[in-house]
C-alpha cells in the first residue's frame, strides 16, 4: 500500500548540534501534532563531528516521521538546504536551523499565510536575542545591501524560518552559498511573498556557526547572485555595455590626440593618449566577443538541459477546460415523444458516420 504524501516538509540542516537536538526535536513535535497536518521532519547532518548524527539515528528510530541523511563531508548550510528540498514529499516545505533559536510554533502560522496564495511565507526576527555588534549589525548591513541590490525588500534574510512551495523551490538550483539569497531568486521568477514576524530565542547550547568572517563571501555571492537573476539569459547585456564603453573611452582618447595635433604645433601621434586609444579599443573588442561566447554557452546550457526561460504559476490542460464549459452548458430537453421514437433512433444510427475521438 503506497503511504500518503505528508502536507508539509520541515528541513533542518545540523552540523555539530548535539546539545540542542533533543530539546528542538521535543518542540517541534509539540508544536505540528496538535496542528492536525500530516507532516515530516528531514534533518541533514552536514558532516558533523559530533555525536549529532547518532542522536538523530535515535530520533528516527523512535519515530517514522523523521528521515535523517548524510553528507560524507562538510558541504556547508546551501548544499544540506538543496538535499532536504531534493528528499522532501510535502507540498509545503518549511525550514528551521538547528540551534534551537527559531520557534517551531511559528511554522502553522506561517502555512496558514501561506495557505492565503502566497509562494513564499518569510519570517523576520521581531526581537532578536543576539549580540549587537557582532550578529545583529553585520546583519542589519547585509540585509540593506541585499535589499538594494536585489531590489527584493525582506526585512531579514538571514532568519531561516520560512515556508514555501515545493514546487517553487524544485524548479531551481542551489549553489555555493546561495541559501540566503533564495527569497530574491523567487522573487524573480514572479513568486508572490509576504513576511511575518517570529519569536527569537537565545542561543542556550553549542556554538555559533556565523560571524564577521562570513561578510565578505555574502558580497561576493551578491554579485554571482544579481548577475544570474538579472542577465542569466541575456549576457551581451552586460559585456555589450561594458564593450561600448571601452569604445567611447578609446574614441574620446583618440579625438584628444586629433585635436591636440590640429591645434598644437610640435605635437606627435606617437604618445600615452594613443596607445590608450588602441588598448581601450581592443578591450572593447575582445569583451563584445566574450559576450557573444556567453550568448552561444547561454543557448546550449538550457537547450542541452531542455530548461525553460520561463516559470509557469499553473497551466490549464485542455481536457479540465473542455469539461468545464461542458458543465456551464445549458442541456438540451427533448421534445419529441417517447412512443414512435425507436424506429427513427434505429434508423439514424444506422446512417450516422463514426465518431471521431477529438482528444486524441
Amino acid at each position: 500500500m503506497v503511504e500518503a504524501k505528508p502536507y508539509l516538509s520541515v528541513v533542518l540542516p545540523v552540523y555539530n548540534e548535539e546539545e540542542s537536538l533533543d530539546a528542538l526535536h521535543t518542540s517541534i513535535v509539540g508544536a505540528l501534532d496538535p496542528w492536525g497536518r500530516s507532516f515530516e521532519i528531514i534533518y541533514v547532518d552536514d558532516g558533523s563531528k559530533d555525536r549529532s548524527l547518532e542522536m538523530l539515528e535515535k530520533l528516527a528510530d523512535a519515530d517514522k516521521r523523521i528521515r535523517v541523511f548524510t553528507f560524507r563531508r562538510n558541504f556547508g548550510q546551501t548544499a544540506a538546504m538543496a538535499a532536504g528540498i531534493d528528499a522532501a514529499d510535502g507540498k509545503l516545505i518549511a525550514f528551521l536551523d538547528a540551534d534551537g533559536q527559531n520557534d517551531p510554533s511559528d511554522i502553522p502560522k506561517l502555512v496558514a499565510k501561506a495557505e492565503e496564495g502566497y509562494d513564499l511565507v518569510s519570517g523576520y526576527r521581531e526581537r532578536r536575542q543576539d549580540p549587537f555588534l557582532t550578529r545583529i549589525l553585520p546583519s542589519r548591513i547585509a540585509n540593506f545591501i541585499i535589499r538594494k541590490v536585489t531590489g527584493v525588500h525582506l526585512r531579514d534574510y538571514g532568519c531561516s524560518l520560512k515556508v514555501y512551495r515545493a514546487d517553487l523551490l524544485k524548479s531551481f538550483h542551489l549553489y555555493g552559498e546561495m541559501h540566503r539569497f533564495i527569497p530574491a531568486h523567487c522573487s524573480w521568477i514572479g513568486a508572490r511573498m509576504t513576511e511575518l514576524p517570529v519569536k527569537h530565542h537565545p542561543r542556550l547550547a553549542g556554538v555559533s556557526k556565523y560571524g564577521l568572517a562570513r561578510t565578505f563571501k555574502v558580497v561576493l555571492d551578491l554579485a554571482t547572485v544579481k548577475f544570474l537573476g538579472s542577465y542569466s539569459t541575456k549576457p551581451i547585456y552586460v559585456f555589450g555595455s561594458a564593450a561600448v564603453f571601452c569604445a567611447l573611452v578609446s574614441v574620446l582618447l583618440f579625438a584628444f590626440v586629433c585635436l591636440r595635433m590640429i591645434f598644437i604645433e610640435g605635437a606627435e601621434w606617437i604618445s600615452p593618449m594613443i596607445l590608450g586609444s588602441l588598448f581601450m579599443g581592443g578591450i572593447a573588442i575582445q569583451t563584445f566577443l566574450m559576450g557573444l561566447l556567453a550568448e552561444i554557452i547561454i543557448r546550449v546550457y538550457h537547450e542541452s538541459q531542455k530548461l525553460p526561460i520561463y516559470h509557469l504559476r499553473q497551466a490549464a490542460v485542455a481536457e479540465e477546460v473542455a469539461a468545464k464549459t461542458e458543465s456551464l452548458e445549458p442541456k438540451q430537453e427533448s421534445s419529441e415523444e417517447d412512443s414512435g421514437t425507436s424506429d427513427s433512433e434505429t434508423s439514424d444510427s444506422e446512417n450516422e458516420l463514426p465518431k471521431t475521438n477529438l482528444s486524441k
